[in-house]
């Protein structure tokens, strides 16, 4: 016969299901949530029903800031300038290059009059160039719908333009996904998985109703919206958060869209060190203090129901072993020591399963590579606690 369990077992048990349930809940509702649109996108449209939602095909005006970004402009410029779409311009704000930006991006102009430039003087003394760049780039636009990409971006293909601008049926906000080569290593791994998960949360949420944020590698709304809610008027004060701070103050669920098309899709090279992710990475996080109180409430409870489970199989496990007298029949027999450990690790291994079949199917349906089991286990454990120290112990941002 069982002896009854003590009110910490039964304490400890029951903080570990609960967390347990949190995470699936958020895993089902929202990190599936784009994989589940993606299947009603795949059965609803066929290609002739896509040309029929094309037959209105407004102006678009591709934003773009270049801070010494001479390389990438070389490389990446002319997938902009060679988009199937009737009417659209490029405006590329030179942000204080001191490389060759300025003179590749005239060279362009030369050969496409759909190019244009202008600039962020050297030494400009304010909080955030970036967002006085894309304002310039804002008023010289003539198209009534903006679409933000970064210098280092590509597009999946030719139809990038017309497929996010699909999202704009109903919407004044479109999410897009922006994704990252694939180079191999431990490091290139961590900014896919980072970037695969923070990538279905958003889009998932947006999905189910709760849009809190975009990327500026791949984010489009309309120009009226951007004027009428006062631009980056209100958020001149931090460094970053031009994409996703003003997503977050702007968007509704009403006035949202996610296109999730595999030709939506931009890809960039990654940082190849982990010293240059980890400062990208801090530089993300400094504004999330500003997002809207609602937005942090639910950003905390992931992680925090995460941390919650771990620490809660740590506590079932160290409190059974501090409380083992062995015996050898409760390794073959069913006692109190065996039922909770093997709750504990039960939980642990389904909830690794289901997070990697999760992440992996999405990522198959996406076009992208498989994570392997390992790597999401000690990305998934070590992530929030890097965030953690990011958000205790700020560091001094550079204007970019």
């Amino acid at each position: 016969m069982l002896k009854s369990f003590t009110i910490y077992e039964y304490i400890l048990l029951g903080l570990l299901l609960v967390a347990f349930l949190a995470q699936l809940y958020f895993y089902f509702r929202y990190l599936l949530a784009p994989a589940r649109q993606m299947r009603k996108d795949t059965k609803a449209n066929s290609q002739d029903s896509i040309a029929d939602n094309q037959t209105e095909m407004p102006g678009v005006s591709v934003l773009i800031c270049a801070h010494n970004e001479s390389d990438n402009l070389s490389q990446y410029l002319q997938a902009l300038l060679t988009q199937d779409y009737p009417e659209y311009e490029v405006i590329v704000v030179d942000d204080g290059s001191e490389d060759a930006t300025r003179q590749i991006i005239e060279d362009y102009m030369a050969r496409d009059q759909r190019l244009h430039m202008t600039f962020v003087p050297y030494g400009a003394r304010v909080q955030s160039t970036k967002k006085l760049a894309l304002t310039l780039a804002a008023k010289a636009a003539k198209y009534d719908y903006f679409l933000l990409t970064d210098a280092d971006c590509v597009p999946e293909s030719d139809h990038w333009i017309s497929e996010m601008m699909r999202g704009f049926d109903k919407a004044d906000i479109v999410l897009g996904f922006g994704a990252y080569f694939h180079t191999g290593g431990h490091v290139n791994r961590l900014i896919r998985f980072d970037t695969l998960f923070n990538g279905l949360h958003y889009l998932g949420a947006a999905l189910c109703g709760h849009p809190y944020m975009g990327v500026g590698r791949n984010l489009a709304y309309r120009k009226s919206l951007f004027f009428d809610s006062g631009g980056f008027t209100h958020l001149m004060t931090s460094k970053a958060g031009d994409d996703d701070l003003f997503v977050n103050h702007v968007a509704t669920p009403a006035n949202t869209a996610v296109v999730l098309s595999r030709d939506s899709y931009t890809w960039s090279p990654a940082k190849k060190t982990f010293k240059e992710w980890w400062q990208q990475k801090r530089r993300h996080l400094s504004v999330s203090p500003a997002y809207r109180q609602e937005t942090k409430w639910r950003l905390t409870l992931e992680p925090l129901t995460r941390g919650l489970f771990y620490a809660s199989v740590i506590a079932v496990i160290a409190f059974q072993l501090s409380t083992f007298t062995f015996q050898l029949a409760d390794f073959f027999y069913l006692s109190p020591f065996t039922l909770q450990l093997g709750i504990a690790l039960g939980l642990f291994l389904l909830r690794w399963i289901i997070l990697s079949l999760v992440l992996n199917l999405s990522a198959r349906r996406m076009g992208l590579r498989r994570l392997p089991m390992v790597s999401i286990l000690w990305f998934d454990i070590v992530l929030p606690l890097v965030n953690l120290w990011m958000l205790i112990v700020p560091k001094k941002q550079s204007k970019w």
